[in-house]
């Protein structure tokens, strides 16, 4: 597999959502090929541990920008604290989740969800993405996630947004070909993070095995690599994505969130 391209697509690659998981997987993977990191996440302590690391063992210049986008103040400040950088690698990660019934959220909940999950991805996307289109070059990677498209029961709010941020990827796709832009979204698998057990999930009772964070982002940087519009990661859940029905898949989900988070 070959490495993503420094000349094409940095030299300053941005990551939201860099504190941990699939985020801190791609900074890890992006330094070792030689990309300057911009790491983005509420947790600034865990960006300079992060961000330290990576320039002790690989050479590489790295920036800070503690920003909560889930407020539109944060996704400015990343924008504001990016002014004077080359950044050619937009990996648009930050996002969340939490199992439970729709109506029983409060509707400021609702939308600092909305602005972190989707709307985060579609302002760094259009700022970043006119820049890169000036440029000739760019690559911009955003995260789905498996399901989304077809409705999660008792997450259906964060599955809207997911669903919305998988159609914008694949249309851009498309859409800026010409300009000399990639951009892919990552339609994250099961992937061993900490997300997992938030959502009630454990090794044991998810249906297959989920895959490791290395797999995962190796994979994502691969079909950007490619200009690929999406990108499953793993064989199986390819394959169970695939044949499965979408009524069956969420009458399957509805159970598995219920028993997994004590839903009454």
């Amino acid at each position: 597999m070959k490495k993503i391209d420094k000349a094409k697509f940095g030299p300053w690659a941005l990551i939201t959502g860099a504190s941990a998981g699939i985020g801190e997987e791609f900074a890890r993977q992006l330094a070792a090929g030689g990309f300057d990191l911009v790491l983005v996440a509420r947790r600034k302590e865990l960006l300079e541990h992060l961000g330290q690391e990576l320039k002790q063992k690989h050479h590489i210049n790295y920036q800070v920008i503690e920003a909560d986008l889930s407020t539109t103040a944060g996704v400015e400040k990343v924008i504001e604290g990016t002014d004077g950088l080359n950044v050619g690698l937009l990996i648009s990660n930050a996002g969340t989740g939490k199992p439970g019934k729709f109506l029983k959220f409060g509707l400021d909940h609702l939308m600092a969800t909305i602005q972190l999950n989707a709307l985060s991805h579609i302002a760094l996307t259009h700022h970043f993405g006119r820049k890169m289109a000036a440029a000739g070059k760019g690559g911009i990677l955003l995260t789905g996630a498996m399901g989304a498209i077809d409705g999660l029961p008792y997450m259906a709010n964060e599955s809207g947004t997911k669903a919305m941020v998988q159609a914008l990827a694949k249309a851009l796709n498309t859409e800026l070909k010409a300009t000399g832009i990639h951009i892919t979204v990552l339609v994250t698998s099961p992937t061993e993070t900490p997300v997992l057990p938030l959502l009630g999930f454990t090794k044991d009772n998810l249906p297959m095995k989920p895959l490791s964070v290395q797999q995962c982002v190796s994979e994502a940087l691969e079909g950007l690599r490619k200009n690929r519009p999406s990108v499953l990661p793993g064989l199986k859940y390819r394959m169970m994505n695939t044949v499965v029905p979408a009524s069956f898949s969420r009458a399957m989900m509805a159970k598995v969130f219920k028993k997994n988070n004590n839903i009454d």
